[in-house]
């Protein structure tokens, strides 16, 4: 591949597609590593400037529509999310963003703007969206109420041996 000063270049049509492949790889990196520093408004640029280059990359559209839904934008999120599950249906991950959209939509917690039932987003069949959690409740569990108690009494009764040995 010959480059010109100007940052052109010309190259044969198999490098030129190689290197946007290397392209979208990185920016689909960047935006995972974006979203664990919770970078998140930069995660979204990044996922927009891969569905710039690749359109259909689903990672990135499932990114974005995450990233969408968590900032309340549900409309944009919701077409994102479908377009992700149309390219492929059977991911699971994208089932339960999207069931998770539907009932942050239908709770009505997080925005008063959009309010559009979940049918009429959907279509009349909505059942593959209402996928059950697998997800422990969020709940304190006694085992965890239980150690914490065990461990202050242990402290509590090596305070007292050591102010008694003084």
């Amino acid at each position: 591949m010959f480059v010109f000063a100007d940052g052109g270049h010309v190259g044969t049509k198999a490098e030129d597609q190689e290197v946007q492949e290397y392209r979208v790889k990185c920016l689909n990196n960047l935006a995972t590593t974006q979203m664990k520093l919770e970078q998140f408004n930069e995660a979204l640029h990044t996922s927009r400037d891969v569905l710039t280059l690749e359109p259909n990359n689903v990672k990135a559209l499932f990114r974005a529509g995450k990233l969408l839904s968590d900032k309340g934008e549900y409309k944009e999120a919701m077409e994102v999310l479908k377009k992700a599950l149309k390219l492929e249906p059977a991911t699971k991950a994208i089932h339960a963003e999207l069931s998770k959209l539907v009932k942050r939509q239908s709770d009505g917690k997080d925005t008063q703007q959009w309010k559009a039932k979940p049918a009429e987003i959907l279509g009349d069949n909505i059942t593959p969206f209402l996928i059950p959690s697998k997800k422990k409740p969020s709940g304190i569990s006694w085992k965890f109420i239980l150690g914490a108690l065990v461990v202050a009494l242990s402290s509590l009764v090596t305070s007292v041996i050591l102010t008694a040995r003084n």
